[in-house]
């Protein structure tokens, strides 16, 4: 049962933990040292929480569901965590008694550096989402010391800069050592008979230590508190002795450097065979380290994977967490000693996965012969899931070798990640009507014609207590005021919204809040750019992650011929317009920075020109993330 705190014991809890970790008191101690203690106060709540939710899940053997993703985009943690536990005016009151402003510690909280866009906040939404419904939900993913960069704009053109976002985000952390898990890459598999049984044992790898750090996640105004597990990469061998001692220093610490590279950065840039060798050691790493944590909990727990799939939901975000495939193959094939059949079942029976993309380019496909090099039992496995599903389509489509080709897993020199899903999982969603539609009758439809019960749809949404009720309140306040707080744990109270659509007073306070909040982002775009923008125009926001095909480029088509027909036409009556842009380009996607420097310079031409000056904007805002949206 959640406590509830006064104002003056959430003061006795900060002043204590300040004096235990840096000697100091209220008075005397800097504004970072009451910001982290301030969090460590909020996390020991959340803790108590999460021990009480975890025991009751176990004793009621809850189905646990894990949600695998390549990364998560959380946003900052303290405002939301206060939300959710409803503490944010108790402790905004006991700050104040420090003469401390919350707001100014929620500007300091950091993004924490997890995810670039869409995908990841999906997963953060989905694990927001699973706390407030008090489902047992996990996520997984990697502990990004720097994250994927920090954006800076110089006219026009990208910076990267890393993001040390740990420097101050590593007070949400929880490291558990303890709990280390070992990862192999590299080596090779030797055949090996006993009983008549051959076994493959895999030899003379190299191993990288996964040292788990979990972040726990909240849900508003619920007894769960689930955790997103982040794992750090680093190497069982600190120094090579023998090395350092023949005077090779940097030879001696290369294999300590070259694991810990693995959960440096996020999408490091695989335009070349090294960072294709390091996209796959990051995907194996955070999975096998998973894999081997969620099969020793469940076993020790049950003692048999007769019932995972009952116990144990595994989804795969995208396809970047596919390995999980195989890795549980592996692990309950070589470990636990079940045959294929049997693992099989299992593994398509807890498997699930969400398709993000219809475009065949931008689906994960990894060169054979690397792969193999890279992890050789996983690639025996995948080649043998590859080989029965061969077999089932030459029985299914024994006249269509073009359809057989393009379904199959292996093929052309490349793994297909996503077939690799679509075989196995025993649900494949889109994440829009449309989306999903086109997976069924065309991406996929050679499956989807077998097995159609296993194709849905999920349409995308988000965590509105963060996108509404934190990031808007007063329009949140407004429809508190309407219908209730009830809204903020059950979306479906929100309907009671629809009695007041044709209420003119209601719809002019909205028009009203819509109009502060457009003069509160216009007064942000002042102060950190020096850009004035009309807050009287229409404000046409496009922020997503910057690639060719998510339209940005359209976009400032669009604006083009805008300008075009004002100067077809200066007297042409068109609403002023506003256009804001935020988003990052991959670091080394020369085209997507190519389409930041066009949208600048363009705005550079609107500005100078009187006949469009006043009537078109054009601002790209840098460092896109949780904070800024």
């Amino acid at each position: 049962m959640r406590q509830n705190y006064t104002s003056r014991e959430i003061c006795d809890l900060i002043e204590g933990k300040l004096m235990r970790t840096y000697g100091r008191e209220p008075r005397n101690a800097t504004d970072q040292q009451m910001y982290k203690v301030t969090c460590q106060v909020v996390r020991d709540i959340m803790s108590e929480l999460w021990l009480t939710s975890n025991d009751l899940a176990d004793i009621e053997k809850k189905k646990q569901v894990y949600y695998l993703s390549m990364e998560f985009l959380p946003g900052p943690s303290l405002k939301n965590n206060v939300f959710n536990l409803k503490l944010d005016h108790i402790i905004e009151n006991a700050l104040a008694n420090f003469g401390r402003d919350i707001h100014e510690f929620y500007a300091m909280d950091p993004d924490a550096g997890l995810g670039n866009g869409g995908l990841g906040r999906l997963a953060s939404c989905y694990l927001d989402a699973m706390a407030t419904r008090g489902l047992s939900g996990h996520g997984m993913s990697i502990c990004y010391e720097y994250g994927i960069f920090k954006q800076k704009l110089e006219h026009g053109n990208q910076i990267e800069v890393a993001d040390d976002w740990l420097n101050l985000g590593d007070v949400w952390i929880i490291p558990k050592e303890d709990e280390a898990e070992e990862v192999y890459f590299g080596g090779k598999l030797e055949e090996i008979w006993q009983g008549g049984k051959m076994q493959l044992v895999h030899k003379d790898y190299t191993t990288v230590l996964a040292i788990p750090n979990d972040m726990l996640i909240t849900g508003y105004d619920s007894e769960t508190v689930n955790s997103l597990r982040l794992w750090k990469s680093t190497s069982p061998i600190e120094i090579d002795m023998k090395l350092f001692a023949e005077g090779k220093y940097l030879k001696s610490m290369e294999q300590k450097q070259m694991a810990e590279v693995i959960s440096k950065i996020l999408y490091p840039e695989d335009a070349h065979s090294e960072g294709k060798s390091l996209r796959i050691k990051q995907q194996y790493f955070f999975i096998s380290a998973s894999m081997r944590t969620i099969t020793k909990k469940r076993f020790k727990k049950y003692g048999t994977f007769e019932n995972f799939p009952d116990k144990v939901s595994i989804h795969v975000n995208d396809t970047h967490p596919t390995l999980a495939i195989p890795e549980l193959m592996r692990l309950l094939m070589d470990v636990y000693e079940y045959e294929w059949e049997e693992a099989w079942k299992i593994v398509t029976k807890t498997v699930s996965y969400t398709n993000h993309t219809v475009m065949p380019e931008a689906l994960e496909r990894w060169p054979q012969d690397l792969f193999a090099e890279l992890l050789p039992r996983i690639y025996s496995i995948v080649a043998e899931i590859n080989r029965r599903n061969d077999l089932w389509l030459v029985k299914e489509y024994p006249e269509d070798e073009a359809l057989r080709r393009q379904m199959a897993i292996i093929a052309e020199g490349q793994i297909r990640m996503a077939n690799l899903c679509v075989a196995t999982a025993h649900q494949v969603n889109g994440v829009s009507a449309l989306h999903s539609k086109i997976i069924q009758k065309q991406l996929f439809h050679g499956y989807y014609n077998k097995n159609p019960e296993k194709f849905t749809n999920i349409t995308n949404g988000i965590a509105y207590r963060r996108w509404l009720c934190q990031a808007n309140p007063k329009l949140s306040d407004f429809i508190e005021d309407l219908i209730g707080p009830g809204f903020k744990s059950d979306a479906s109270k929100l309907d009671g919204l629809l009695q007041y659509q044709d209420d003119p007073a209601v719809l002019e306070r909205l028009e009203s809040i819509k109009l502060f909040n457009k003069k509160r982002l216009a007064a942000y775009i002042k102060d950190q750019s020096g850009i004035l923008v009309n807050p009287d125009s229409i404000f046409d926001v496009q922020v997503k992650r910057l690639h060719e095909y998510k339209r940005q480029l359209l976009n400032i088509f669009h604006i083009i011929h805008l300008y075009n027909l004002i100067k077809d036409d200066p007297e042409i009556e068109l609403q002023p317009r506003t256009f804001l842009f935020g988003a990052k380009a991959a670091a080394g996607y020369y085209m997507a920075k190519q389409i930041i420097r066009l949208a600048y310079e363009i705005s550079l031409m609107i500005d100078k020109d009187p006949d469009v000056r006043g009537r078109i904007k054009v601002v790209f805002l840098e460092n896109y993330s949780v904070s800024l949206s």
